[in-house]
């Protein structure tokens, strides 16, 4: 029987490059918010709900939602992110909230609305951020929020494990959003400063997802994968 994987954020960029790698071979349910999903990816019998994952009864009607259609869960793909300038000579406590409330609150909120229909096998993957580590300029909240996400992850994967179920984290690097591309001047300076010479694209972190997501990762738990083509080193 086909798995079935729910990814919030799955209607453009990275989400939408693991939602079209995992629809190859699984049943797939995406959430999308501000951005619709084009006819391409509907046509091809997704589920896509919308939903704002930080009102506080979404993240249970959107696993009512899968388990409607599909009878099952098996794969969380906690993608959907918010990144906000928040710098330090302004506080606009909402901005604050925001963040938090979607990198780091949804993802919880999910995974309680889910663990009822999770089984031995089941796996969750975090989409985090290289700047959990190397704090962004004017968005330190936006670091602190995967740091946080990374924290939490590896807590959950403590917790879950004699349940079988396995809880990872992928970490990018600079990926070029076709939707939302960079301005070449700052595309330039993360190629010169990566060892493989260039930005990612989506589907680097898709395939990643895609690995941590099956049983070929079944030791793999409590870890962050940082796909960054070498940044920094």
């Amino acid at each position: 029987m086909d798995k079935v994987a729910l990814i919030t954020g799955g209607a453009r960029g990275i989400g939408r490059a693991i939602v079209e790698d995992l629809g190859r071979d699984h049943q797939v349910a995406f959430t999308w918010l501000n951005s619709a999903p084009d006819l391409d990816v509907l046509d091809r019998s997704f589920l896509a709900i919308r939903s704002d994952l930080t009102q506080d009864d979404q993240p249970g009607r959107v696993v009512e939602q899968v388990i409607e259609r599909y009878g099952r869960l098996d794969i969380i793909v906690n993608n959907a992110g918010l990144v906000r300038s928040t710098p330090k000579e302004m506080f606009a406590a909402q901005d604050h909230r925001d963040i938090l409330d979607l990198n780091l609150i949804a993802p919880i909120a999910l995974l309680t609305a889910a663990l009822p229909y999770l089984q031995s096998g089941s796996s969750v993957v975090n989409i985090s951020s290289m700047n959990a580590t190397l704090p962004p300029r004017d968005a330190a909240t936006y670091g602190a929020s995967k740091a946080a996400l990374n924290l939490w992850t590896r807590a959950m994967a403590k917790e879950l494990g004699p349940q079988g179920i396995r809880v990872n984290a992928v970490a990018p690097g600079a990926i070029n959003i076709p939707e939302a591309p960079r301005p070449d001047d700052l595309t330039k300076l993360f190629v010169k400063d990566t060892a493989l010479g260039r930005v990612g694209v989506p589907e680097d972190i898709a395939r990643v997802v895609r690995f941590l997501a099956s049983d070929a990762a079944g030791f793999i738990t409590g870890e962050v994968l940082g796909v960054t083509g070498g940044y920094r080193l």
